[in-house]
């Protein structure tokens, strides 16, 4: 019998259509690290407006309850902990009291990170004025906040024999941007740890554990504002630079990267590990030419 190769349209229809499970999250438990910024906390709440039971980390109690606040009367069970991605027996006592409320822990998303002035190299700077102790902690924040919680929270996924990982990386990770040195190497390590541990998960505990990542784009958040965005809303030059590379020739909203993670959090990409997706507007693939 031969085929047309032509897919029958009818091949995806039931006759009682209903909502496919590959992309259902209701009840999966997901811990946010760095829940109280822009990007995480927008991500934290789609999840929440899913269904999934969202544990919110953060360090500021203060901006934690008003992060926590916004998801009331979402499907979701939300609750929150004031802890230090650096601080492993912190996370530890997050761990227990996690599994004591809901049995399991079914992911981790690695959202915390971010820059400080001292670590960026001025305009009218080289490499040789680099504050490395600046350097050393932007380092610390970005790699190590994103390798402690694997490690704490793998000890579940052990257990389990399955979880799931989803770290952010960058666009600064895979090429040059220039200013913000120790944080485009902080996530350029950031994408090899997902890669090392991808396969490491895989080799040692089994294929139910996977380890993925999202770069996103240039979006306005707090910690970049004031480079990417005049006082007016106008792009600063820095800012103008990136649209420019930039295909969409816009900065990405928050709620953009929902959907990417509500894919890598899904039984939908069950045979994805070690990827980093990129959600840039097309940033990561244009030469600028």
């Amino acid at each position: 019998m031969q085929t047309t190769g032509v897919m029958d349209p009818h091949f995806f229809m039931s006759n009682s259509p209903r909502p496919s499970p590959l992309f259902d999250l209701t009840g999966r438990v997901v811990v946010v690290t760095g829940a109280t910024g822009v990007l995480a906390g927008s991500a934290g709440r789609y999840l929440a407006a899913q269904g999934a039971h969202v544990v919110f980390l953060g360090r500021d109690q203060t901006r934690l309850d008003r992060a926590l606040a916004d998801t009331k009367g979402l499907p979701g069970i939300t609750s929150g902990y004031s802890c230090d991605v650096l601080d492993r027996e912190g996370l530890e006592k997050v761990r227990l009291a996690v599994l004591a409320q809901h049995g399991r822990i079914d992911a981790l998303i690695n959202a915390a990170g971010g820059n400080q002035p001292g670590a960026v190299i001025l305009p009218t700077q080289t490499f040789l004025d680099l504050d490395l102790n600046a350097y050393r902690q932007v380092l610390g924040l970005n790699l190590e906040g994103s390798v402690v919680p694997s490690l704490v929270f793998s000890r579940t996924f052990a257990e389990q024999k399955h979880g799931i990982i989803v770290n952010f990386s960058s666009m600064a990770a895979a090429q040059a941007v220039t200013r913000v040195l120790g944080y485009s190497n902080a996530k350029a390590a950031v994408d090899n740890l997902t890669k090392w541990l991808a396969v490491e998960m895989a080799n040692k505990v089994g294929p139910r554990v996977r380890v993925n990542a999202i770069a996103p784009g240039f979006f306005v958040a707090d910690q970049n504002r004031r480079l990417l965005l005049n006082e007016d809303g106008t792009p600063t030059a820095r800012g103008q630079a990136v649209l420019t590379k930039t295909p969409f020739k816009r900065f990405g909203e928050a709620h953009e990267l929902h959907g990417a993670l509500h894919f890598l959090l899904s039984d939908a990409s069950a045979f994805i590990t070690g990827t980093v997706l990129a959600v840039d507007g097309g940033f990561s693939c244009f030469t600028g030419v």
